[in-house]
């Protein structure tokens, strides 16, 4: 479509201002910001940028559609007695795998919206204020008052090992397509959207179907062997997706047949995917790395070697930055090879998203290049 002059002069102001908001406009343009109103209202129409902030379109984001939730951790100080009482160490955290992923983008500098749903109390209500203050744009979270905001509780014993986990995502498990269809724009204009399957499958069956529509890479996160179960039938030869990232078990979910831990038979599931549209099959495989196969080929990727303090969170770091790199425009063996460097820095760090990730990161490849001169 074609624009106004004023429209191509509010343009230049946001890309070298882009947090200018109404006001700011009208005072560098000589203008109401009535007359601001109207034309941010055209270019939004027009798909010239989208959002809070006003996002311009070519400057490449990444949108998350998935689970939000807090996560609440009890580590008991010693071996734990069931049925009583242990004294332990409990911390509270943001969390939910979208979420998370989410977070680790903007740590590491990307654009990013998060798509999800939490309840309409004062937990949603400091969830987004946590995951706002790390640099995502939650605007289009969906606030209810059906649901509470999503939560996981761990019972550690004093080793680090699981006794038990509970879980209330009901609010997640509610998320429809009415609610969130004030993110088509947002989602058809991205240059990357993730899909957490955690969300409904329907919900996941409208964010594939827009994102084809518009030609928009998608990368699919199965979660785990119960939800990569649910969300295989949504992969179709007609709906392309630009890349999924199981790990071996849950490729075999997604592929409907057995694979073991084997270059060959990995390589076999990964091409069931290929038939059904799936460019990208990057398979991890823990302390040995990954595997990525495109288009038959596959490229082993060693994982970056991390003193490990914690694990939660690495595969949600991996995912956060392979889309990073993918958003600065590096091709997906560079960007899996990014992706292991933010978990082996996630692990070492003992956070399920590392505050100063971002920094780590610039730091580890800039000695990783003066390494390799």
């Amino acid at each position: 479509m074609s624009l106004s002059p004023r429209e191509r002069e509010i343009l230049a102001l946001l890309r070298a201002q882009p947090m200018l908001d109404a006001a700011g406009l009208a005072r560098n343009l000589g203008t109401t910001k009535g007359a601001v109103a109207v034309a941010l209202s055209s270019l939004t129409q027009k798909g010239e940028i989208v959002g809070r902030g006003y996002v311009l379109r070519d400057e490449p984001w990444a949108v998350v559609v998935g689970g939000a939730a807090w996560d609440v951790k009890a580590r008991s100080a010693a071996t734990t007695r069931l049925h009583t009482s242990n004294p332990a160490t409990v911390t509270r955290t943001p969390g939910g795998v979208g979420r998370n992923i989410a977070e680790g983008i903007a740590r590491l500098d990307g654009r990013v919206h998060l798509v999800s749903a939490v309840g309409a109390d004062a937990a949603g209500g400091e969830l987004l204020a946590r995951t706002a203050e790390a640099g995502v744009y939650v605007d289009k979270v969906v606030s209810s008052a059906a649901h509470a905001t999503a939560s996981y509780l761990a019972a550690l014993d004093a080793d680090g090992e699981l006794v038990v986990g509970l879980s209330d995502f009901a609010a997640t498990d509610a998320m429809g397509v009415d609610a969130l269809a004030g993110a088509q724009e947002l989602i058809g204009h991205a240059a990357v959207v993730v899909v957490d399957a955690n969300i409904p499958a329907e919900v996941a069956d409208w964010v594939l179907g827009v994102a084809a529509s518009r030609g928009v890479r998608v990368v699919l996160e199965p979660v785990s062997v119960a939800k990569a179960t649910r969300i295989a039938p949504l992969l179709r030869a007609d709906r392309p997706v630009f890349a999924v990232t199981p790990n071996v078990d849950e490729l075999a979910a997604l592929s409907g047949r057995d694979v073991p831990d084997e270059d060959a038979a990995i390589s076999a599931a990964a091409q069931t995917l290929h038939e059904r549209g799936v460019t990208h099959v990057w398979v991890s495989r823990g302390s040995a790395g990954s595997l990525l196969i495109s288009d038959g080929v596959a490229v082993p990727i060693g994982a970056v070697e991390a003193e490990v303090a914690d694990v939660t969170g690495a595969g949600d770091a991996m995912t956060a930055g392979f889309v990073r790199a993918l958003l600065a425009g590096e091709d997906p063996v560079a960007a899996a090879r990014q992706g292991h460097l933010a978990a082996a820095l996630t692990v070492a760090s003992g956070h399920t998203v590392r505050p100063d990730l971002g920094v780590a990161f610039r730091a580890a490849l800039a000695d990783s290049e003066r390494a390799h001169r």
